[in-house]
This record gives C-alpha cells, sequence and structure tokens, in this order.
C-alpha cells in the first residue's frame, strides 16, 4: 500500500497494490480528478497471444452470410459499411435497393445501422463486397412465406409499371397484373406509381423469383361486408341511376355505386338490338330497374327497357280493331308478310288477307319497303302479335288518330272512313310531313323480330 499527497489540497489518497482482485479496475482521486489506471501485469493476457487478441477483435463471416454494420460514408456510386472487420465493406449503389436508378442518399444515412449479405469476402481489389437488397432479399423471403402460409396482406409502394402490371416493392420485386389491380380491369397504371398498397399473394416460387399479388382478391375480400349489405338493401322491381362500366358482346355491366350489375342485351330494348354498343357505351349514365338479387353468387340482373315505355303497351293504348294504319312492308314469308306499322311495332298480314283474289306466293302483291294501308284486325298486347289485313282495308274504316292531320281529306272523309289518296305522290308528301314532325326513328321500316309471328294465322 502506499500513499499520494495531492499539494493543492493536501488529500491524501491511498492506493492499493496491484493485485487479483483488483486488476481489472484502477484508482480514482476524488481530490484531484486524476485516475490511475489499474497495473498492467506481463500475464494480463493470460495464454493468449497479442495477435490472438487482435484476431478476436475481428468478426468472422463466410460469402453469403447477413452480417450487421454502420454506415460511415455515402457516395453516389457506393456505401461504405463498417461491419467490425480488418476493413470497411463496400455496398455497391445497384445493390443497395431493388428499385432501379436510385440515389444512395435516398436508401440509407451515414450512421444507420443495417444489415448486408457478403457476396465477396475479398475481390481482386482486396474489398469486402456486400449488399443490402440481397440481405433484405433473403428476409424479405422467410416473412412472405409465412404470409402465403397463413393467407395474409402484403403492403408495399408501387415502384415500377411493367408490361402486364405494376411492380410492388414488398422487400423483393412483386408482380401484380393489371387484371387483379381492382375489381374492374384499369387502363391507366401510370398514376398507382409511388402509392402504398395491399395485396394477397396468389402465386409464390423461390426457385423462379417469382411472386404474384392480387390486389382484386384482398378488395374482394375486404369488401364482401359491403357487398353483402348492399345486396340485403337491393330490392328487384326497384330503380336505381348507374354508370355503364363495360360493354359485352351478351351486355353492359352497370356500377350501382357499390356493385355491378348486368343489363342482358334482350333488357336493353324493346327494339331488336345486334349489339349493346349501339345501345350504350362506357361512361354512360343510366337509369336502371333491377330484376333479380341472387345474394349467394352476387349477381345483379338489371333491365334498362323496363324503365322505358313498352312500344307495344303504348301502341295498344292508342289503337284498336278494326282502325285502318299506314305501314311498310318489312320481310316476305310464304305465309304472308310483316308490315312494321310504329317504332318496334311489326304485324302479320297473313296471305289470306292480301286480297279479294286467291294468291299464291305474297310477292304477287307487295314487295319489302312498300308503303300501304293496312287494317288492325287482331291485337293481342300479351303475346305481342298484330294480324293486319290488306283486302279489308280496300273496302274503307276509320284511320288511326295520328295519320289524320297528315294525310288530308283525300284518304278519309269527316268521320275519320277512309277514301284512299288519289295519287301516290299525295302519300309520299304526307310521309314527308310526317317524317318531318316525328322523326325517321317513328317511321315504319327496320327490324322488330317479326319472326315470333311465324305461322300465326290472322284472327280477324
Amino acid at each position: 500500500m502506499s500513499e499520494q499527497t495531492n499539494a493543492d489540497s493536501g488529500s491524501t489518497t491511498t492506493l492499493e497494490p496491484a493485485t487479483d482482485a483488483n486488476l481489472g479496475e484502477g484508482s480514482f482521486d476524488a481530490g484531484s480528478g486524476e485516475y490511475t489506471p489499474r497495473q498492467v501485469v506481463s500475464d494480463d493476457l493470460g495464454e493468449m497471444s497479442f495477435d490472438d487478441a487482435i484476431a478476436g477483435t475481428i468478426v468472422e463471416f463466410e460469402d453469403g452470410d447477413i452480417v450487421t454494420g454502420t454506415v460511415v460514408k455515402v457516395d453516389k456510386d457506393e456505401v461504405l459499411l463498417d461491419i467490425g472487420f480488418k476493413s470497411e465493406g463496400v455496398i455497391p449503389s445497384r445493390e443497395l435497393s431493388i428499385r432501379n436508378d436510385i440515389d444512395p442518399g435516398e436508401i440509407v444515412s451515414v450512421g444507420e445501422v443495417i444489415e448486408a449479405l457478403v457476396l465477396q469476402k475479398e475481390d481482386k481489389e482486396g474489398r469486402l463486397v456486400l449488399s443490402k437488397k440481397r440481405a433484405q432479399y433473403e428476409r424479405a423471403w422467410g416473412e412472405i412465406e409465412r404470409v402465403k402460409e397463413r393467407d395474409g396482406v402484403v403492403r408495399g409502394p408501387v415502384i415500377e409499371v411493367v408490361k402486364g402490371g405494376l411492380i410492388l416493392d414488398i422487400g423483393l420485386r412483386g408482380f401484380l397484373p393489371a387484371s387483379l389491380v381492382e375489381l374492374r380491369r384499369v387502363r391507366d397504371l401510370q398514376p398507382y406509381v409511388g402509392r402504398t398498397i395491399e395485396a394477397k399473394i396468389i402465386e409464390l416460387d423461390r426457385n423462379r423469383n417469382n411472386v404474384v399479388l392480387s390486389r382484386r382478391a384482398w378488395l374482394e375480400e375486404t369488401q364482401k361486408e359491403q357487398r353483402e349489405e348492399f345486396l340485403a338493401h337491393l330490392k328487384p322491381g326497384e330503380v336505381r341511376k348507374g354508370t355503364v362500366s363495360s360493354v359485352v358482346n351478351f351486355g353492359a355491366f352497370v356500377d350501382l355505386g357499390g356493385m355491378d350489375g348486368l343489363v342482358h342485351v334482350s333488357e336493353l330494348s324493346w327494339k331488336h338490338v345486334d349489339h349493346p354498343g349501339s345501345v350504350v357505351a362506357v361512361g354512360d349514365e343510366i337509369e336502371v330497374q333491377v330484376l333479380d338479387v341472387d345474394l349467394d353468387k352476387e349477381r345483379i340482373s338489371l333491365s334498362l327497357k323496363a324503365t322505358q315505355q313498352d312500344p307495344w303497351q303504348e301502341f295498344a293504348s292508342n289503337h284498336r280493331v278494326g282502325e285502318l294504319v299506314y305501314g311498310r312492308v318489312t320481310k316476305l314469308v310464304p305465309f304472308g308478310a310483316f308490315v312494321q306499322v310504329g317504332e318496334g311495332i311489326e304485324g302479320l298480314v297473313h296471305i289470306s288477307e292480301m286480297s279479294e283474289q286467291h294468291v299464291d306466293l305474297p310477292e304477287q302483291v307487295v314487295t319489302p319497303g312498300e308503303e300501304l294501308w293496312v287494317k288492325i284486325i287482331d291485337l293481342d298486347l300479351q303475346r305481342r302479335r298484330i294480324s293486319l289485313s290488306i283486302k279489308q282495308a280496300a273496302e274503307g274504316g276509320v284511320v288511326a288518330a295520328e295519320y289524320q292531320q297528315h294525310f288530308g281529306e283525300h284518304a278519309y272523309d269527316e268521320a275519320g272512313n277512309y277514301v284512299g289518296a288519289p295519287e301516290v305522290v299525295d302519300a309520299e308528301q304526307a310521309w314527308a310531313e310526317y317524317y318531318a314532325e316525328y322523326g325517321d326513328a317513328a317511321a315504319p321500316g327496320g327490324d322488330a323480330g317479326g319472326d315470333d309471328q311465324a305461322g300465326e294465322q290472322p284472327t280477324g
């Protein structure tokens, strides 16, 4: 034991001799603030050599290992990482992120602790080469496999638009097909870049480095409760406003503000429709009537024509049996001729009602496109069938009200009885006036599906 005297204060601090008990500590003079380190003895390292002691401070690793280190420098081409090795590791900029053409300063910063995978313990220049993105990739695969096993959801930003879809950063590059981005196919994918979105994993193949995602599956799952509630409040017979979301060969889909419903081609119009595109277009806002709601299949059947006036109902309300109407021959069949007498309304003139004389073939009396007077001899609204007669029209009768103001006194008398037009020119003039007021769409002539009446015998 020895004593040391502080000249300024006169205080004395006792210093213990170095022993096995205090080799790990030094002594501290509270008065002077001086610290005396522990005494170093020759066998301080025990049986370990000095070289071994130095080597013991260096971490051990091999190629392919994941190591942890601190970023000590960030350049535009590379990042230096201190992992406790004899030299700092180099992370080339291309190995920082799965994103292309990035600024290293946007990915890491000096002092940040990150993981990296050892690419080469020593390259030809003697450098330790590391990769941050591959360490992230290895960690991500493990997590993604666990997410897939529990049917979970991954979340990440959209970093790129590629042919056929989007690339998400989920620790590795996840592919999201365009058809699976939304509930309906999206035409412009560019607005999604930068957005962070959720998706389900639908395909996973580590050997091929292939991860396929579906945001639509996630949307369907999260919106299932909302869809069920929407369907529960949707009742057949009610009229809803909607927007045409797509047009296909068999009809049109209409967005009702939560779900799409289908308007079948047969429900688009009272008239015959060759293609739905001739009636509606994507983006059109229309009113439709709900026909049916299938809760199990989550399908909605709609009708556009149900919100429009039934031309047959209108015709039946404004006409009666025995009236004369003007029409145009649309089609000849072995048993007679079809004559259109209103928009979407065709009636059959049976061959027996064409003339007082015996007729073998309809073309002996009329030709397609010919305009003439016919008499209504039967009107069946329920079956949507009208029987007409040319020969009875020649006998005269009351002309339907909508024609009276256009065909003048030459066509009928004051009582409305038909007396015939003296010249064809007068009839053509009358039709010109009729078109001018009602438009070509109201004129007879067109396809209204008259084949339904094939073989129908007139009842009058």
